[in-house]
């Protein structure tokens, strides 16, 4: 599966698009009002990568399991400093109602954690390559 993101600025568009096996979907986000760059900042871009995984994620292994999710929640968050500096304190939390014991919801949070895509890439670390 190989997944991609485009953007296109310019001082008078911003378009965001995100592509999984060439199934290509735009994203609305704003430019900034400068005029220049996104209304929203890679950081917080990062942040939301990691919840909608572990959302996604959260239904996926629920379904194998056969327990009916009626509602997630996941907060994630992380520090950033100065210009240039990685990331840390990354950390995120998900409330699950669902129709089995807190137990089973609770395992299945656990097991989830083990197998997200993104937190074990970010785990792992990446390189990031710039190409021509």
């Amino acid at each position: 599966m190989k997944v991609s993101s485009i953007i296109k600025s310019s001082s008078d568009h911003h378009k965001v698009s995100v592509s999984t096996d060439n199934i290509t979907r735009r994203i609305e986000i704003d430019h900034k009002s400068s005029g220049q760059g996104s209304s929203v900042n890679g950081g917080e871009l990062l942040m939301l990568s990691i919840a909608t995984c572990f959302c996604n994620d959260l239904y996926r292994e629920a379904n194998k399991r056969n327990i009916a999710i009626s509602s997630i929640e996941i907060e994630a968050s992380g520090e950033f400093n100065a210009e240039g500096e990685s990331g840390y304190n990354f950390t995120y939390k998900a409330k699950v109602t669902a129709d089995v014991p807190q137990d089973e919801i609770a395992e299945l949070i656990a097991h989830t954690d083990k197998v997200a895509e993104i937190h074990n890439t970010l785990r792992k670390g990446v390189s990031v390559a710039l190409t021509k």
